[in-house]
Parts: C-alpha cells; sequence; structure tokens
C-alpha cells in the first residue's frame, strides 16, 4: 500500500465507520497517546525498563507493531484533515535531510563503530 492509497483508505474508513474525523486538537491528543504507548513498548522491549507482571514480553513485539499502526493512522487522519499529500511531503523532506546531512552522518565517529548495549 502506497502512502496515498494508505491516506485514501483512512478517509474512506473515517467517513464510513468512523462516522466523521476528530477534531484536528483532539487528533493531536490522540497522537500523542499513541506515541507514548509505543514509547512505552520501546522501553520494556529494547531499554531497561521491565515488563509489568501483566504484561508478556512473548507479545511484546506484537503489540509494538500495533501501537505504531496506531500511530500511523492518526498521522494520516492528521494529514487527510489539513491538507498533507504525506508522499510529497515525505520525498520534500529526504531531499532536505539529503542535501542537509550529505557529509554530515559519514563524518560522524559515533556512526563508524557498531552500536554497543
Amino acid at each position: 500500500m502506497t502512502l496515498q492509497e494508505a491516506q485514501n483508505t483512512v478517509d474512506t474508513w473515517i467517513k464510513t465507520i468512523g462516522i466523521r474525523y476528530f477534531s484536528e486538537l483532539t487528533n493531536t491528543a490522540i497522537l500523542m497517546e499513541e506515541v507514548g504507548e509505543m514509547a512505552r513498548l520501546m522501553a520494556r522491549i529494547y531499554g531497561e525498563q521491565s515488563f509489568k507482571s501483566s504484561e508478556s514480553a512473548a507479545t511484546a513485539q506484537h503489540d509494538l507493531a500495533d501501537e505504531m499502526a496506531d500511530v500511523l493512522f492518526v498521522l494520516i487522519c492528521l494529514a487527510n484533515q489539513t491538507g498533507i499529500d504525506l508522499t510529497a511531503a515525505l520525498e520534500q523532506n529526504l531531499a532536505k535531510k539529503t542535501a542537509r546531512d550529505r557529509e554530515r552522518h559519514q563524518n560522524n565517529p559515533h556512526l563508524q563503530q557498531p552500536p554497543t548495549d
């Protein structure tokens, strides 16, 4: 699925199953909530934080994928609401990063070695 297809699919879902979009401000708050849920899992899977007794490390990767999809869904909602073409925005952003960072990361000594735990 392309970004444009995703934007169209989410728009159709919102207008049929979801009835209508929440306001942009509400969706921004929901996005922050979803990012927090994703961050909680990242801290447990890849960080030093322990799982709670009610959580399962066995299902954490599946849960992480679901949380990432929640973040993407709400971000797409916001893009649709504000008239942002995510394909064009990502292409422009990558061009900006390429021009700005073409040599910056090549000369970063921290990136020359594999990461340590």
